[in-house]
């Protein structure tokens, strides 16, 4: 089967397009409709239905797209392994993380990284889905759970809870709830039990909902509950780690809080010997144990 014409019909599968494939490959939408015709009697079978909005795959072009799919990804894989035998650190490594860590943790520190390797290219990926590692959908993930894939190397970061923060300039307008009842008397910002987020996290939610809160501001991540904070709107469910680029939140009732939430960081064993993923994960736990000794110097001097 000819190499040319599987990354053709791969682009164009991708796109949807035959104007937008050739733009990406620097083909003429002519050069590209005759390889794709090409294949098609090669194989002898049809892999696209057209139509006036684009293409659409048929059953036997949706087979074939994964299989390129499948090449395309492992072709990727072993262009990384190839570049990373340099000595330098750069390229792109693709990191996933949770929105809340991602957005609250992880990308404010990535100026000091950069900082370290300038010709290193981040793609940070935020979402709550699992992303498949093995498949190299992401190079790096981290994660509020062990992963459970095969063939990871995982490391255990730091430990979480979820806990009550808001500003002084709200406690001061609303008050200070002094027991967990209190929390009848003020505004609720979480985010809604229903949605994804980690379980130790939504049973915090739960527990407080058993209160009668006469309103609450639901936002489906941290970062939306975060402004939703420091804007004074209310009482907000957080994760303790962002207290340390938050310092002036107050802690409120300090005994209600979720149970502990594991932050792994996991890669494939293939790129074991990978030097932006070394990079990347020796710049993490660096960052990592220089919060632990600041949680521990400060819960000294209290």
């Amino acid at each position: 089967m000819d190499w040319d014409r599987l990354r053709i019909f791969h682009a164009v599968a991708d796109a949807g397009s035959l104007t937008h494939a050739g733009d990406t490959l620097h083909l003429s939408q002519s050069a590209v409709s005759r390889q794709i015709r090409a294949l098609e009697e090669s194989l002898n079978t049809t892999l696209f239905h057209r139509h006036a909005r684009g293409l659409i795959l048929t059953e036997q072009g949706e087979l074939l797209f994964e299989a390129t799919r499948s090449m395309t990804k492992r072709l990727d894989a072993a262009a990384a392994r190839i570049r990373d035998s340099e000595e330098e650190v750069y390229g792109t490594l693709k990191v996933t993380a949770t929105m809340g860590f991602g957005t609250l943790w992880l990308a404010p520190r990535l100026t000091k990284l950069y900082e370290r390797y300038p010709d290193l290219t981040i793609d940070l990926m935020l979402e709550e889905r699992v992303l498949d590692l093995p498949m190299r959908e992401a190079d790096v993930a981290i994660r509020m759970k062990e992963p459970s894939q095969a063939d990871l190397i995982r490391k255990r970061l730091l430990n979480i809870r979820m806990r009550l923060y808001a500003t002084e300039a709200y406690l001061e307008a609303r008050g200070t709830p002094e027991r967990l009842e209190d929390i009848q008397n003020h505004r609720l910002i979480c985010q809604n039990p229903t949605s994804v987020q980690v379980a130790a996290g939504a049973l915090l939610v739960q527990k407080l909902m058993g209160f009668d809160i006469p309103s609450h501001l639901f936002v489906n991540n941290y970062f939306g509950v975060l402004q939703g904070v420091l804007n004074n709107v209310g009482i907000g469910v957080l994760p303790d780690y962002l207290t340390d680029d938050f310092p002036h939140l107050v802690h409120v009732l300090p005994e209600v809080l979720s149970a502990e939430v594991p932050v792994f960081l996991a890669y494939p064993e293939e790129l074991r010997q990978s030097k932006r993923v070394g990079a990347f994960r020796d710049f993490v736990t660096e960052e990592i144990l220089a919060y632990r000794k600041r949680q521990i110097d400060e819960a000294g001097q209290g």
